[in-house]
């Protein structure tokens, strides 16, 4: 049983959890290093670009649709046993994701990787949120967002190191020993928890929340594909998906027992801070997809070199991640967070400066002060929202923090992509014209299909990688407005600082 002091062995559980998550976040920041191999007829599988886009998005689409329903069952059964049960079917699925005989197979084991990661995440902080007291959960929570940026940046240089001595397999692989470890350690190690009164199951509530999310995460990454937000394919599925979150709202707001207590968002810490986690992820994650092309195709790096270059970025948040809850305490949760925002959106504009030529130095020093303002926001929002909600109901809160960034980063990557994607074709399709009819319009869709029709015509080239710098310029710029306005809805109603440090009274110990 769980003192006031929090759980004796509260830090070594924290640890093992950070440890747990690693496989997990390593593993969709590894796989973008193995796509090229995968596409290889010879030495990968043969996968097409469509087939390639849904290897990771089948993903996506999974583990969002199930993180809310999975942080609600973890909190009615036991989050020690989902967290177990998603870190054996992530292993599994890991496996047969290696040993894929064909992109299907591959497809399909990584949406089973889904179901599995969902498991994982939000029991995750729920475990922190009940082992640790409420004077030590923003540090807590700092040291598993430091170890998630930890993960974020090895995990290209992984990849690279891997896909160089073995085959495309093992960038899966390497997730069996983690998983294998970390069971044995949640195993002898973590408490288990959960409601302590659990309501009513809300089964109509959890249906409606897994439609409307995969229906809301399957228009945005259609829209990523297609380059568009105006399709229909893009709108329908969208719009359908809001419809039925609308009516989960509704729902949850006559039932008895609801799921979500959606009165939880009139609680301006919680809804604040939800509200900035998505912002900063949309522009962020919008940013970081062009940041690749950049890097690796204008700039000429190798995949693994790539990869390194994220090493700042990874450094900074383990040096300002486990600080940021006395930044926190000293400053207020207003003036951190909206100076933080300030600092993102000031950076995501300074991307708008990039070219071909820009030292290598200038681009470290700007990945590290960008990790530096990301480990300033996420710790603070996410403590925030763990914080608005009764502990008992932790796994919800978590669940609620990790889709909001899930689908708004998704949501990032489609328009800015499209937004990038849109200035690039207008732009190119002048240079193209030398190009047989039937090649010009493939070639023109993006900088990648543009580099391989060019075959290293610098008569193509220099105009491509041209248009794609001022591309990436302007979806900057846009990246950094939508920062701007995460910066306003901070300073307007994330609470200053004495509201940041009042005691939060927990309820009774749900440590069971």
């Amino acid at each position: 049983m769980e003192t006031t002091n929090g759980h004796p062995r509260r830090w070594a559980i924290l640890g093992v959890l950070v440890f747990s998550l690693l496989a997990v976040v390593l593993d969709n920041t590894i796989l973008n290093v193995a796509m090229k191999t995968i596409a290889d007829p010879v030495q990968g599988l043969g996968a097409t670009q469509s087939e390639l886009e849904w290897a990771i998005n089948s993903y996506t689409l999974v583990f969002a649709g199930l993180l809310f329903t999975f942080g609600v069952i973890g909190d009615r059964t036991g989050r020690k046993r989902m967290l177990f049960i998603g870190m054996l079917l992530f292993g599994l699925a890991s496996l047969a994701s290696a040993y894929s005989q064909d992109p299907t197979q591959l497809i399909l084991a990584r949406a089973a990787m889904g179901i599995g990661g969902a498991a994982i995440m939000p029991a995750t902080l729920a475990i922190i949120s009940n082992v640790f007291p409420p004077h030590e959960r923003g540090k807590a929570i700092g040291v598993w967002a430091g170890g998630v940026g930890l993960a974020v940046a090895i995990g290209p240089i992984t990849g690279g190191l891997l896909i160089e001595h073995f085959w495309w397999g093992s960038v899966f692989l390497i997730n069996v020993p983690i998983v294998i470890i970390s069971m044995i350690l949640i195993g002898t190690i973590v408490p288990e928890s959960r409601d302590p009164k659990p309501s009513k199951l809300d089964p109509v509530g959890v249906i409606l929340s897994i439609i409307g999310l995969v229906a809301v995460v399957y228009g945005i990454i259609r829209g990523g594909e297609l380059g568009s937000v105006l399709n229909a394919e893009v709108l329908l599925p969208t719009l359908f998906g809001l419809i039925v979150l609308g009516a989960f709202v509704w729902w949850e707001r006559r039932v008895e027992h609801p799921a979500f207590d959606v009165r939880n968002f009139s609680n301006v810490r919680f809804s604040s801070a939800i509200g900035m986690m998505g912002i900063v992820f949309f522009a962020m994650m919008g940013g970081m997809f062009f940041l690749t092309f950049y890097l690796q195709i204008v700039l000429g790096f190798s995949a693994l070199q790539a990869g390194a270059m994220m090493i700042p970025f990874a450094a900074a948040q383990l040096i300002f991640a486990p600080l940021s809850q006395r930044i926190n305490e000293r400053f207020g949760a207003k003036l951190s967070s909206t100076v933080a925002m300030l600092i993102i959106a000031l950076i995501l504009a300074s991307y708008a400066l990039f070219d071909q030529n820009t030292p290598i130095v200038l681009i470290e020093i700007v990945f590290f002060i960008q990790g530096a303002a990301m480990a300033n926001i996420m710790p603070p929002a996410t403590t925030a929202i763990m914080e608005a909600l009764p502990r008992e109901k932790a796994g919800v809160g978590s669940a609620m923090s990790n889709t909001v960034r899930q689908v708004a980063g998704a949501l990032g990557v489609a328009v800015l992509g499209a937004v990038l994607s849109s200035a690039y074709r207008s732009e190119i399709a002048p240079a193209l014209t030398a190009l047989p009819e039937a090649a010009r319009h493939a070639a023109g869709e993006s900088i990648t299909n543009t580099v391989a029709a060019a075959q290293g015509d610098p008569a193509i080239l220099g105009p491509a990688f041209n248009a794609f710098i001022d591309g990436m310029h302007v979806t900057a710029l846009v990246s950094a407005v939508i920062a701007l306005v995460g910066v306003g809805v901070v300073a307007k109603w994330m609470p200053g600082k004495a509201a940041a440090v009042l005691p939060v009274e927990d309820k009774e110990p749900a440590v069971v």
